[in-house]
């Protein structure tokens, strides 16, 4: 019973949910003040809107190898 607990526990760790966070540079980006993590999130979200947009295009004429391409960009 005991290690039932210990396994919920550790599924709610966020480094678990999301291994990202165990990577070197998220700590320095997580260190970051709070405008600069907004400049940063605004770009990101540019680039993931903007792969969506030509995922979306290469769907439309039929070049599946290049709309996966952007799926992936976009992520």
């Amino acid at each position: 019973m005991n290690a039932a607990v210990d396994q919920v526990a550790r599924s709610l760790r966020p480094d678990v949910r999301n291994p990202m966070l165990k990577l070197p540079g998220m700590v320095k980006l997580q260190r970051l003040p709070a405008p600069v993590k907004e400049a940063l999130v605004t770009v990101l979200m540019d680039i993931r809107k903007d792969a969506h947009a030509n995922a979306e295009k290469c769907w439309r004429k039929h070049k599946s190898p290049m709309a996966a391409y952007w799926q992936v960009v976009a992520v």
